[in-house]
């Protein structure tokens, strides 16, 4: 330069640091907990960290989650991992176990049944299946009956038939002690001098009940 003063060019960027996994990885393998949601957490939160870095810090970190009760966090981390990789039919199936903790017994559902779409021979998604739509199945039986007695309302005639159908309340509870009453006869056999006893003593209680009835309402 005519000047004479000194011009330096312009230098490029500094490039962003590569994030060393180790930390993460010896963490995971000490199991210990703290290092874990500190180490594994940088990983995670680095755009550059590799896909598959990232995806094991996540499960790690949800994994801590879990342990401490973390519900909420833990299905953060797996919604995390599914979006980096939607074939993961273990994330899906674990994700779903929490979704049940939860109370979510659709989400849940839907879970185990994408972790057996991708995985048809997946045990514990399979058994979760089962198992989530054998109590939905029994829910949806309960709430059909919810509020009536195990007796036929419309012949109910005795004051107490119809003080319990005009309680839903007590409806519910006739139903159930009618239904252990059922579960008690089965078990000691309807004809066996057991069963023939345990049919009297009903039969007397009913009568102390209501001195005037002719016995329980019939269905």
């Amino acid at each position: 330069m005519a000047s004479g003063v000194a011009h330096t060019a312009p230098s490029d960027p500094p490039a962003d640091p590569v994030i060393d996994p180790a930390p993460c990885v010896a963490a995971i393998a000490a199991a210990d907990d703290d290092r874990i949601v500190a180490s594994c957490g940088v990983l995670i939160d680095n755009d550059k960290t590799a896909k598959p870095d990232r995806i094991k810090a996540l499960l790690a970190r949800a994994a801590v989650f879990v342990r401490r009760d973390e519900i909420d966090r833990a299905i953060g981390d797996y919604d995390a991992v599914l979006r980096f990789d939607p074939t993961l039919a273990d994330t899906f199936n674990s994700r779903g176990e929490l979704w049940r903790r939860k109370g979510d017994r659709q989400h849940a559902l839907a879970d185990f049944g994408a972790a057996i779409k991708l995985n048809s021979q997946h045990e514990a998604a399979r058994a979760n299946y089962k198992a989530l739509a054998l109590e939905l199945e029994k829910i949806g039986a309960q709430r059909a009956v919810a509020g009536k007695p195990s007796f036929n309302c419309a012949r109910a005639r005795r004051s107490v038939d119809k003080a319990i159908c005009a309680d839903p309340a007590l409806a519910d509870l006739d139903r159930e002690v009618d239904s252990a009453l059922g579960r008690v006869l089965r078990e000691a056999g309807v004809d066996t001098p057991l069963g023939r006893r345990l049919r009297r003593e009903q039969g007397r209680f009913w009568k102390s009940a209501t001195p005037h009835s002719a016995g329980p309402a019939m269905t």
